[in-house]
């Protein structure tokens, strides 16, 4: 046997416990007492028990209704389903006001060091009861949280779009050689790739689109990529490069006035696109949508 019953017929067993009475539970509901009495007769159907005690009365022999044991123990299930309705329409509507919510982003180093700092706290400020929640990697890092749903959208380059993705772009950043000033390369204007494999590297672990840029560069030109160290800290990598014991290539925005650091363009110079980026199919939350269109207006 199935059985078949909705939340309004909860509501109006609800209603009956309270008001031991059909004419009296219509009028709370605002609808008529047989539409009322139909209602709890399909719903006693359904479950094949008897719900109400419909022949006591009361003083002045005023009918008074009460419930039966499986009509009890109904109404105590009922009560706690429909606070949870409650609680859940509560928790929408506030989503949907933007005064609860959680915006999972998966972000690039470099991005969540130099780029979001300052975005992350002017969004904060506009909207202070969302929670952010921030997970920084490789761009190939945070391909692969959007994939498992780990995180809800994630800044990717153009080279990783597919058709499950819908996408904005954010910026179109210069990738630059950084070299200390002591350094041989630190004369020229602009330096190509065949020079820059000629030097030691610090690079970034796996997990990152520089990396792997670099990697394919260095194969097509038939060259080697001596790298000497790896590390994914940044700060780090700025020190190695300004004691002039390896050169790398970073976003523009990575060095800045008070690094003792130069940075140089490729020859041909080389701009990465990057994209903030969701599943078409997992539509993104409110809260989401509000980070989304906070970025592209403050890019």
């Amino acid at each position: 046997m199935i059985f078949i019953m909705d939340i309004r017929q909860l509501k109006h067993l609800d209603a009956l416990a309270k008001t031991a009475s059909f004419t009296k539970a219509a009028q709370s509901l605002n609808m008529a007492q047989p539409a009322l009495s139909q209602s709890i007769k399909r719903l006693e159907s359904s479950l094949g028990v008897t719900l109400v005690n419909r022949a006591r009365s009361g003083k002045g022999g005023n009918k008074q209704l009460s419930l039966t044991a499986e009509g009890k123990a109904l109404h105590q299930h009922a009560l706690l389903i429909i606070k949870q309705l409650k609680q859940a329409e509560a928790h929408i509507k506030s989503m949907a006001n933007l005064t609860k919510g959680e915006v999972r982003i998966g972000v690039p180093g470099m991005l969540g060091s130099f780029y979001l700092p300052s975005r992350l706290m002017a969004f904060r400020h506009q909207y202070p009861d969302l929670k952010l929640s921030l997970f920084e990697g490789g761009t190939r890092d945070s391909l692969k949280m959007l994939a498992r749903e780990e995180v809800d959208i994630a800044i990717i380059t153009a080279q990783d779009l597919s058709p499950e993705f819908e996408s904005h772009l954010l910026l179109r950043e210069q990738m630059v050689v950084a070299i200390g000033p002591e350094h041989p390369l630190a004369e020229q204007q602009s330096i190509s790739l065949e020079a820059f494999f000629e030097h030691d590297l610090v690079m970034f672990k796996p997990g990152y689109f520089h990396r792997e840029w670099l990697l394919a560069q260095a194969k097509s030109l038939g060259a080697k990529a001596n790298i000497a160290f790896e590390t994914n800290l940044i700060n780090l990598i700025k020190q190695v490069v300004t004691q002039g014991f390896a050169i790398t290539s970073v976003l523009e925005m990575v060095i800045n006035d008070k690094d003792d650091i130069l940075a140089k363009p490729f020859q041909p110079q080389v701009f990465l696109d990057l994209h903030i980026a969701w599943k078409k199919q997992r539509p993104i939350s409110q809260a989401d949508r509000a980070f989304v269109d906070f970025l592209m207006k403050n890019r």
